[in-house]
């Protein structure tokens, strides 16, 4: 089979002989401090006639990054990792929460909670009026971004149930709430099924492939229609062929081989950029988790914090202009420092059981895995102040149009900053003065009068002004 990032074909974009070739590269070249430097050169961006330019990096030379054994380059990769979040980023994090709606699956994945072998688990499909009452909690919280989750059951979860489930979200207006952005993650599915969430006017398409080691993926799915490598594997396009220019990518680190996967993730989104014109909008960071009855040690390839820490580095310098996510899979510490090395979204106040939200006391008998970072949302927008960051919860590119190759030829110029910092403080204006504690609302009015000085264009500094007092006065939803 030949490499070909511009084929359809998994088995040719995604070439298991390439991955071994750059493994093999990488290994030889590691401690190349002389190929080492030039890579770095090629990352780091710069601004060129008053725009951004930052090339990025492809698979083979990200790959050689993250193999090197020399402390002295870890720090350099740490360092350059930074400045390309801030170039691209600067100091905003944009915040959402998972809504499961359904765990019944027909599926084998031997790494999740859900497969259909797992008899323990309580199987649980949420109402339409409970979904309405799970937007209201997280409405309540100050959320305006979910991300919904769904098993793969045709019969207890078809594509109609997704489609009415986001018509009720979109359509629950609490006090000042409202749900602005649905993502949407759920199984592979054929380009009409696209169609049709496209024209739900769904935010982000989100599909992990798990593992891109194509023998390892059929041993962890052994049965259901997710053991197809292909089908799953090539439904980005079909999700793109439907209209859907917003994807998000991701494998589950702790399945198989770190760098086998790292190399898989970058030759997919090469694939895409090369196919559509248009690289992945987000790329997802998780790792395998304990669960109802899932031991992540018997997968023998978990990763230290170190190493997972600078796989989030190199994707960021290789992929400078892609959202990187990472979940309340994840602690404190862990989440701190990802935050520094690269990501760009967190979820906050999070809940993995199916109906969790309206729960007081948090259920674990449904969670799909373990929460690692418990803290309630307002915890995390004060913690994120403190650490210097701006919550978002920006939605705005959506709304206007900004989608696909739209936002990244923005976001490559690093002319999306004009929008979104301006964004960041209008929401997170929204969120003090509707959800905060007092504590929270303090800090976070000083950092809004801080950051004013920071938006660099006087009629958007002066703009902004003017809308903040709206909202102080009680008017909601402005955006640039």
């Amino acid at each position: 089979m030949i490499y070909d990032k511009k084929s359809l074909k998994a088995d040719e974009f995604i070439n298991h002989e390439e991955i071994i070739d750059t493994l093999e590269y990488a290994d030889k070249h590691k401690n190349d401090t002389v190929l080492l430097d030039e890579i770095l050169a090629k990352a780091k961006p710069h601004w060129k006639d008053g725009k951004l330019d930052c090339k990025g990096l492809n698979h083979r030379e990200a790959s050689v990054l993250l193999a090197t054994e020399l402390p002295e380059y870890h720090e350099k990769i740490i360092n350059l990792a930074k400045e390309i979040k801030q170039a691209f980023y600067g100091n905003r994090i944009v915040l959402f929460a998972p809504l499961y709606l359904s765990n019944y699956c027909v599926n084998g994945c031997l790494y999740c909670p859900y497969h259909v072998v797992n008899k323990t688990i309580p199987r649980k499909k949420l109402t339409q009026e409970e979904i309405r009452n799970e937007v209201i909690a997280l409405q309540d919280m100050g959320h305006k971004r979910l991300a919904i989750e769904a098993g793969e059951d045709p019969k207890n979860n078809p594509i109609e149930y997704i489609l009415e489930s986001i018509d009720t979200i979109y359509n629950v207006h609490h006090k000042n709430g409202a749900i602005r952005r649905v993502n949407v993650n759920i199984a592979a599915t054929s380009v009409e099924e696209y169609k049709m969430l496209k024209d739900a006017e769904i935010g982000t398409y989100i599909l992990f492939q798990e593992t891109y080691h194509k023998e390892g993926y059929k041993a962890l799915h052994p049965y259901g229609p997710k053991s197809d490598y292909d089908y799953h594997t090539e439904a980005m396009d079909r999700a793109m062929d439907g209209g859907i220019d917003d994807v998000g990518l991701g494998v589950l680190f702790g399945l198989d081989k770190y760098r086998y996967e790292f190399a898989g993730l970058l030759m997919h989104a090469e694939h895409l950029e090369a196919v559509h014109g248009v690289g992945p909008h987000t790329i997802s960071f998780p790792r395998v988790k304990p669960a109802d009855d899932i031991d992540p040690d018997k997968f023998n390839n978990g990763i230290a914090d170190e190493i997972f820490e600078r796989i989030i580095a190199c994707a960021r310098i290789a992929v400078p202009y892609t959202g990187m996510i990472i979940s309340t899979r994840e602690s404190e510490n862990v989440r701190r420092s990802a935050l520094e090395m690269g990501i760009s979204q967190i979820s906050g106040g999070s809940r993995t059981s199916v109906g969790g939200y309206t729960e007081d006391v948090r259920p674990h008998d449904t969670e799909q895995f373990d929460v690692s970072d418990q803290r309630t949302l307002d915890e995390v927008v004060r913690w994120l102040m403190e650490c210097g960051y701006i919550p978002s919860f920006c939605t705005a590119c959506y709304r206007a149009g900004r989608t696909g190759d739209r936002f990244m030829s923005l976001c490559k110029s690093g002319q999306i900053q004009n929008c979104c910092h301006p964004n960041a403080l209008l929401t997170l204006r929204e969120y003090l003065d509707d959800y905060a504690s007092k504590e929270t609302y303090d800090i976070g009015m000083k950092m809004i009068m801080d950051e004013l000085g920071n938006i660099p264009n006087l009629s958007v500094r002066e703009k902004t002004k003017g809308f903040l007092e709206s909202i102080d006065g009680g008017s909601r939803d402005f955006r640039f």
